[in-house]
């Protein structure tokens, strides 16, 4: 694209954004011309595609950056859309504490009313978990959430759920799965020039006993009766969780956690953490040093907007472990089969197989889905629970249709105290799991890129030329070319390749079985740690990464 053409886009652009800042950003770009091409074209490549996540960007000025003028187009498909579909109830907003949600929610909510629709404010910084609980206690018609949740802190997002008159089957809260995305996309992409679109009052602010139902609720999730002496170390990594944890905590009879202090406010630059993300290397080292020093049973984190839960435990060693997202998945399947709760039992395509063979040998039924809690929780009507690898948990299907680092951390801390009553611990708990069913070790193997023409590539020449074998035995391959999934597995191994649906990174999901022989557990668990080395290294050279 011509620097002549640029220019034209971008003062057309400018000529519409409601926003002084993001005006004053783009003039400057335009003034540069033509030693700020490459970044004008970057930010006029094509518009944020609003998809089964959503939006999710960059803040930054220009069609392809979340910016107030993009959410307030973004607000307007929705609502012409909501309202082509009959939908009817109010649209309920929630925000997190990242740099211009506020505003982009405030704004959402303007659209609405100006369109003629009941617009309700979450009350301040809510975690996602509440707004989703929203969507249903309020009988909305949508619902929509302001944040990127783990993403590093120069983004923003714009998550969508949907009621029970458009959710469909198992989804009355939950995310939108296809048609809706492509049907918002197309109004979207109708919706006229920005100073046309009408708006409102910024909507009503939610009564407080909504955000206190949802604590209540939360403690609800767990036996009454149960044990309670359990001391926690907990982590909100500089999001919008604490106050809501430690309320649910509160509400569930819980000894108050230990917090840890440099992170317990919210704040959009989070400063100690490289990314805001507990799965990434050093985000959990505080929260660990934190559960060493107060002699914590347990540490736990959630990541910026509490929809995710990450759980360390006391290792052999003297120091703390990072319980694998799988790992956590299964305790938390067997501790609610151990309880009775009804119902399907769920978890995707690239998360452990340990799930299903559990649920086999307890007669629970199982299903699988694709990645995203938009599918969990869709799985069956009667979902009694679900989880993805990626630190997600979906314990109280009925109060939460979706990931919810909160109830999680509660259910966990029930199972934990429940274990400490008994003197044993969550280790002795997964030791048991793995000698009935074999040592289930996973890993991930996670290539971040700068060109996403890079996954494509690195897809294309492992489906072009397979391995014929993974730690020496036969392989067959699933290709799922309609979901970009391709699967190589043998009997006692399996690879998942997909690209990442929210960030620019292609992820392997890697698991290996092994059997405990002779009652030796660490003979087999040693097995699967050098079954997944030698797994990944077979898999990046299929990939050529």
């Amino acid at each position: 694209m011509a620097p002549d053409e640029l220019q034209s886009l971008a003062e057309t652009w400018l000529a519409d954004d409601p926003d002084p800042a993001t005006r004053d950003e783009l003039t400057r770009l335009i003034a540069g011309l033509p030693g700020t091409a490459a970044e004008l074209r970057d930010r006029f490549a094509g518009p944020l595609t609003f998809g089964t996540a959503g939006l999710r960007g960059r803040l930054r000025a220009g069609p392809n950056g979340m910016n107030l003028a993009v959410v307030t187009r973004a607000a307007a498909g929705l609502v012409s859309w909501l309202a082509a579909q009959g939908g009817r109830g109010p649209l309920v907003i929630g925000y997190d504490a990242r740099h211009g949600s506020k505003e982009f929610a405030e704004q959402t909510a303007r659209v609405a009313t100006g369109a003629g629709r009941e617009a309700l404010l979450l009350p301040g910084l809510r975690p996602t978990p509440v707004l989703a609980y929203a969507v249903r206690a309020l009988d909305a018609v949508a619902g929509v959430m302001v944040t990127a949740s783990h993403n590093p802190p120069q983004d923003n997002g714009y998550k969508v759920y949907l009621g029970r008159e458009l959710g469909g089957p198992g989804g009355d809260g939950a995310q939108i799965v296809p048609p809706a995305d492509a049907g918002i996309e197309a109004a979207i992409r109708a919706a006229g020039p920005i100073a046309e679109i009408p708006l409102g009052p910024s909507g009503r602010l939610v009564d407080d006993r909504t955000v206190e139902g949802y604590a209540r609720s939360a403690a609800a999730v767990l036996t009454a009766d149960g044990p309670r002496d359990l001391a926690v170390a907990y982590t909100p990594l500089h999001g919008v969780g604490g106050a809501t944890l430690l309320a649910a905590f509160e509400a569930a009879g819980f000894p108050v956690p230990a917090v840890v202090a440099e992170q317990a406010e919210p704040d959009p630059e989070f400063p100690t953490v490289a990314f805001p993300n507990p799965e990434e290397p050093g985000a959990m080292d505080r929260l660990l040093a934190l559960a060493a020093s107060s002699g914590a049973d347990l540490a736990i984190a959630n990541d910026p907007d509490a929809d995710r839960c990450a759980v360390a435990i006391p290792a052999a060693d003297g120091g703390w472990r990072a319980l694998r997202g799988d790992e956590l998945g299964v305790l938390l399947g067997d501790h609610l089969i151990r309880r009775g709760v009804p119902g399907t039992y769920a978890t995707t395509i690239v998360s452990s197989q340990l799930l299903g063979r559990l649920c086999a040998a307890r007669g629970v039924p199982y299903a699988e889905t694709l990645t995203g809690f938009k599918w969990i929780v869709r799985a069956a009507e009667d979902l009694a629970y679900g989880y993805e690898e990626a630190l997600g948990y979906c314990v109280a299907p009925g109060m939460v249709r979706d990931k919810d680092g909160i109830t999680a951390a509660l259910t966990v801390a029930e199972l934990a105290a429940g274990l400490k009553a008994e003197k044993r611990t969550l280790a002795d708990r997964l030791d048991e799991l793995a000698i009935e069913f074999g040592v289930h070790a996973t890993d991930q193997l996670s290539v971040r890129v700068d060109d996403l023409a890079e996954i494509g590539a690195a897809m294309t020449r492992a489906r072009q030329a397979p391995p014929a074998t993974l730690l020496g035995a036969a392989v067959t391959t699933t290709d799922d070319p309609a979901n970009n999934v391709l699967t190589f597995r043998t009997g006692s191994a399996r690879a998942v390749i997909r690209p990442s649906g929210t960030e620019p990174k292609l992820k392997a999901y890697l698991e290996v079985v092994e059997p405990v022989t002779a009652g030796d557990l660490a003979a087999a668990r040693t097995r699967a740690g050098d079954g997944l080395v030698e797994l990944r290294r077979e898999i990046a050279a299929a990939l050529g990464v």
